[in-house]
């Protein structure tokens, strides 16, 4: 029999001309994901086509029967059930559907987001009650997104929110003390989490190969530019939505120009804050330092814009695990923005990167001016950034990880004991 892995994840499938998609970064790694295990069942909502369509511009689709690996993958297509009366009217047979492929297959990982239509988490129940081993996947905490960002939440949501928030913590942490293997991504994921499961382990969904890292020639070029006192340059990529702070960005951005400082600051990605992004850039008269690129779909550009610029400047707001910020370290280009156990664990121990505390958009500003003023300081954190970023290629976090899947467990039925933390 071959060892199949099923994988129910949040990640959504979209059809592209009758066939069934994922944005380009999920076809990557379910391809890594089939170099570790010999058949792989995805089971994933599918995005309704009104949805698909408002995605357009800013995820770039790949249908994944054009992938190398399509002839040992198999695709299960849940609902897209994040309102109650979905949830409830497709809950029976869906939890039948998800009953059958844990069955069928050896390996179990559920990716748990939320509470109304997360079928991973209801994968989790099943599992549970079949007796079976299975591992948990986190890539955010989401309770704590929820309340960081519930404020700027429309009306209808912030009432469900509201509702929902109290049992999501509880009904997690239920989901994680009967796992046998939680892998969270960040240090940010592994502290909320795994004190409550008996086999915790801090990993990274990174999508960058080894030859993404930066070569030796472009970096020693960043360096000359920087020492040689060129205008400050400043990156970022990333959706232009609530809980990446892209105002708060641009107010950093305006406050170390008012300080005198020759810069350039260039921000990739849509999102639905794009607008009010270009409003604040006349509102503060900084157009002629700020680029709003929008939407990018090609990776290899993003990367390069990643290696000819001096700093990453991130406002993050919310306990989340981006990859953006290995990627630009991956680049050469160190992180700069509100400190939290994911960023500087992604810098330990070689360093690459300096933070502020959370929401401090002045002092963050100041920071850049110290930064521009010291370019030997800034120098060296390039430098760092490009060694801290060397561990990150996506060929080895994937086997990493399918090790620890195939390590911790057991193929074989077995009772559950929760696990209690001390």
């Amino acid at each position: 029999m071959k060892k199949k892995i099923l994988l129910v994840m949040p990640v959504p499938f979209r059809k592209i001309e009758g066939q069934l998609g994922f944005d380009q970064q999920t076809c990557k790694g379910l391809v890594r994901w089939a170099e570790n295990f010999e058949q792989v069942v995805m089971a994933c909502p599918t995005l309704p086509e009104d949805m698909a369509a408002k995605t357009a511009p800013i995820t770039t689709w790949q249908p994944i029967s054009d992938l190398p690996c399509a002839e040992r993958v198999e695709l299960v297509e849940l609902p897209y059930a994040y309102k109650l009366p979905d949830f409830i009217q497709t809950y029976k047979s869906t939890r039948q559907l998800l009953k059958a492929k844990i069955q069928e297959c050896q390996y179990l990982c559920f990716g748990i987001a939320g509470l109304i239509g997360d079928w991973a988490a209801i994968a989790g129940l099943e599992a549970i009650k079949l007796g079976r081993a299975y591992c948990i996947w986190a890539d955010r905490v989401e309770y704590e997104v929820i309340r960081r960002t519930w404020k700027e939440l429309p009306l209808k949501r912030r009432i469900k929110e509201f509702v929902t928030l109290p049992l999501i913590k509880p009904y997690q942490r239920y989901l994680l003390s009967r796992c046998d293997l939680g892998l969270f991504q960040g240090q940010d994921c592994y502290t909320a989490y795994s004190l409550f499961c008996k086999q915790p382990h801090c990993v990274y969904n990174v999508h960058t190969q080894k030859s993404d890292q930066i070569d030796a020639l472009s970096l020693d070029n960043k360096l000359k530019s920087v020492l040689s006192n060129e205008p400050l340059r400043i990156c970022y990529a990333g959706r232009a939505a609530e809980m990446k702070g892209p105002l708060y960005w641009l107010r950093v951005v305006h406050r170390v120009c008012q300080a005198g400082v020759n810069l350039q600051a260039t921000w990739l990605g849509d999102g639905p804050l794009l607008p009010q992004m270009k409003e604040l850039v006349r509102e503060l008269n900084i157009a002629n330092r700020v680029n709003l690129l929008g939407f990018v779909d090609d990776h290899h550009q993003i990367l390069q814009v990643m290696r000819e610029n001096h700093i990453f400047l991130f406002c993050h707001k919310t306990p989340e695990s981006p990859r953006c910020l290995v990627e630009s370290l991956v680049s050469g280009c160190p992180i700069v923005g509100y400190g939290s156990p994911y960023s500087e664990g992604l810098i330990y121990p070689h360093g690459g990167g300096a933070f502020v505390p959370l929401n401090n958009w002045q002092k963050l500003g100041d920071l850049l001016v110290e930064l521009n003023s010291d370019r030997a300081r800034l120098s060296q954190l390039i430098k760092t950034a490009a060694l801290s970023g060397q561990k990150f290629d996506q060929e080895t976090v994937f086997q990493e990880r399918s090790n620890l899947i195939k390590q911790y467990l057991p193929l074989q039925s077995h009772s559950f004991q929760a696990f209690s933390p001390h």
